[in-house]
C-alpha cells in the first residue's frame, strides 16, 4: 500500500496537477492586489457586484486570496508538489541514472526486437566500427563476443537537476512567505527612520532593530524637463546612532545591508520655507494636486495675521522655482531659490523640502531561489547532450546491432546507417 501511495505521489500526472493548482492560484495573486488595506477590497470588489461574478471583497478575505503566497493552502500545494518531485527523484531518476552507470549487455539476439532501430549483418568490419565509436567519444565495454557502448551519460543528470533546482526554489518561496516582509516608508531628507510602515510580514518574520537617516535626495531631469532619475544617499547607523554603511541609491539600484534590501521607489514634496520682511524664515506644508501627467504641490501663505489674504504657491520639481497666484488665482511671476521679490510684501525662497519613497524587503529566501533557477538554466544547456546507446553480439558469422538515443532520434538514426553503410564489405 506504502509503494501504491509512493508511486501515485511519483506520478507526472500528479505532479502536473498539483503544478496546475499552483499555476491557478498565482494567476489569483496577480489579478488581486495583494497586501492591502481591507477598505480598497471593499471599493473594489463589492459584495453587490462581484469581479467576475465571484470575488467580493468577503470572499477574498475569507480565503486569504489578499495575501495568497503566505496562505496555509498555498504553502501546503508546495509541499506536497515540492514532495512528488522528491518521491519521483528518488524513486525514478536516481535508479535510471543508476542503471544508465552499469553495463547493460545484450545476451540474446531477441533482446534486440525492442529496439526501435536495429539490424543483422555479415559483412560489417566490426573493428573499424569499434574504431569509429570510439573516436565518437563513446565508452565501449566487451565481454566475449558481447559490446555495450553509450556517451552522454552526463545528460542523464538533466532532469535530476531539475528536480533539485525547482525543490530549491520551492523551499525559497516558503522561507520567503513565512519568514519576510515588504514595508513602504517616505522619510524627509536628514531625517533617521525606522521601519514602521509594514505592508506584508510572515508567520514567523522578525523585524530588523535598525535605524536609517536619508543624508540627501536629489532628482536628475532631461531636456525636456521630465525627470530622468532619482537618488537617496542612505546611511545605515547603529545603536548609539554612529554611520556603519553608507550607500546611494536609485531606481534599479537598491542598497542592500545584514539581509535588508533598501528600493527606491518614489519621492515627494512636502513643505517649502519662505523667509518674510521681518527676517523671520518660515515653513509651510505641501498638498499635493492629482494630475495624471506630471506631479504637482500647492501652498499657502498668508500675507496678514488674520489670514485673510494671502498667495498660492505651485511647484512641480526640485529644480528651485515657485509659481506665484494672488488670491484671485491671477499669476504673478516666478521665484527661484535664494531669490527675494516683492509679491505684496517681500518674499524670499530659502529651501523646499523633499521626501524619498523607500520599499524596504527582507527576503531571506531569495538566495535559494536564484540557485534554484541558476541550476534550471545549466540543466537547459543539460538536456541537449544526448545519451546514446549501442549493443552488439557476435554470434557466428552474423553480428547484430542495435542503438536507441533519448533525444535527436532521426539524426541518431541517420548517423547509425552511414556508420554501418561506411563500414561493410571492409576485411
Amino acid at each position: 500500500m506504502k509503494q501504491r501511495f509512493f508511486k501515485y505521489i511519483a506520478d507526472l500526472r500528479f505532479a502536473i496537477g498539483i503544478l496546475l493548482l499552483i499555476a491557478i492560484c498565482s494567476i489569483i495573486g496577480t489579478v488581486i492586489e495583494q497586501d492591502q488595506p481591507i477598505e480598497t477590497y471593499k471599493l473594489n470588489y463589492p459584495i453587490a457586484n462581484p469581479v467576475f461574478g465571484i470575488f467580493s471583497w468577503d470572499l477574498i478575505v475569507k480565503f486569504g486570496f489578499d495575501h495568497v503566497y503566505k496562505t496555509w493552502w498555498f504553502i501546503t500545494l508546495i509541499v506536497v508538489f515540492g514532495t512528488s518531485l522528491v518521491t519521483c527523484t528518488i524513486l525514478q531518476q536516481l535508479p535510471g541514472l543508476k542503471l544508465a552507470r552499469k553495463c547493460q549487455f545484450f545476451r540474446s539476439p531477441l533482446q534486440f526486437q525492442k529496439l526501435n532501430l536495429s539490424l543483422k549483418s555479415s559483412t560489417i568490419n566490426l573493428n573499424s566500427f569499434l574504431r569509429n565509436r570510439k573516436i565518437e567519444n563513446y565508452h565501449i565495454f566487451q565481454q566475449k563476443n558481447i559490446i555495450y557502448c553509450y556517451k552522454g551519460l552526463i545528460g542523464r543528470l538533466g532532469p535530476i537537476i531539475v528536480h533539485f533546482s525547482m525543490i530549491l526554489v520551492l523551499i525559497g518561496t516558503i522561507i520567503s512567505s513565512i519568514s519576510g516582509f515588504k514595508a513602504q516608508e517616505i522619510i524627509p531628507k536628514t531625517e533617521i527612520f525606522h521601519i514602521q510602515n509594514i505592508l506584508g510580514t510572515g508567520v514567523f518574520t522578525e523585524l530588523p532593530k535598525v535605524s536609517s537617516r536619508i543624508n540627501d535626495f536629489w532628482i536628475t531631469y532631461n531636456q525636456r524637463n521630465i525627470v530622468q532619475q532619482f537618488y537617496s544617499d542612505l546611511s545605515i547607523l547603529n545603536d548609539n546612532g554612529v554611520e556603519i554603511n553608507r550607500q546611494t541609491i536609485y531606481v534599479n539600484s537598491p542598497a542592500k545591508y545584514n539581509g535588508i534590501t533598501y528600493y527606491q521607489t518614489d519621492w515627494n514634496l512636502i513643505g517649502i520655507r519662505v523667509k518674510t520682511e521681518s527676517e523671520k524664515i518660515n515653513q509651510y506644508p505641501l498638498i499635493p494636486i492629482s494630475n495624471k501627467q506630471e506631479k504637482l504641490w500647492v501652498s499657502w501663505i498668508p500675507l496678514t495675521t488674520e489670514l485673510d489674504r494671502g498667495l498660492t504657491i505651485l511647484i512641480n520639481n526640485l529644480e528651485g522655482y515657485l509659481s506665484i497666484y494672488n488670491s484671485d488665482g491671477r499669476f504673478l511671476g516666478n521665484l527661484e531659490l535664494n531669490e527675494t521679490q516683492s509679491f505684496i510684501k517681500p518674499l524670499t525662497f530659502i529651501d523646499v523640502i523633499s521626501a524619498t519613497g523607500l520599499q524596504i524587503k527582507v527576503d531571506p529566501g531569495i538566495n535559494l531561489i536564484y540557485t534554484g533557477f541558476g541550476l534550471l538554466m545549466l540543466s537547459t544547456l543539460l538536456s541537449y547532450i544526448t545519451y546514446s546507446q549501442v549493443w552488439i553480439i557476435q554470434n557466428g558469422q552474423n553480428t547484430y546491432i542495435g542503438g536507441s538515443t533519448t533525444r535527436a532520434t532521426y539524426e541518431f538514426e541517420v548517423e547509425f546507417f552511414k556508420v554501418i553503410k561506411q563500414f561493410e564489405y571492409k576485411s
